[in-house]
């Protein structure tokens, strides 16, 4: 049964990324957390894991087809999240896990509400 709720999981928050252009993250870490009980460190680096391969290459794709996509922008961030990647996750390592549920979960609020105030 726990497997066709990660499926599920994923088929939904694979819709949404793609809807909304959202990373995968920002919906899998807090469902890994709350509704399947992992750790925070855990519910991080198992999302990590599963960006890994092209998740978004179709969804991205669809959006080249239209003209939507600037290759070099996205191949200097991917090179900057790439490097990034690697000394967050060296960080977040040795941060307590009860800071790191308040700094992700910060993060999202204050990324929240600066779009809901957004005058454009």
């Amino acid at each position: 049964m726990e497997i066709g709720l990660y499926l599920i999981l994923g088929l939904i928050t694979g819709t949404v990324s793609g809807l909304i252009g959202i990373g995968g993250g920002v919906l899998l870490t807090p469902a890994l957390v709350y509704l399947f009980g992992f750790t925070q460190h855990s519910a991080q680096g198992t999302t990590l894991a599963l960006l890994v391969p092209p998740v978004s290459l179709l969804a991205a794709w669809t959006y080249y087809q239209e003209g939507d996509v600037n290759i070099k922008v996205a191949s200097l961030i991917f090179l900057g999240f790439f490097i990034g990647g690697f000394f967050g996750a060296k960080f977040a390592l040795n941060v307590p896990e009860l800071i790191l549920k308040r700094f992700f979960g910060f993060s999202m609020l204050a990324l929240g509400v600066k779009m809901m105030l957004s005058q454009n």
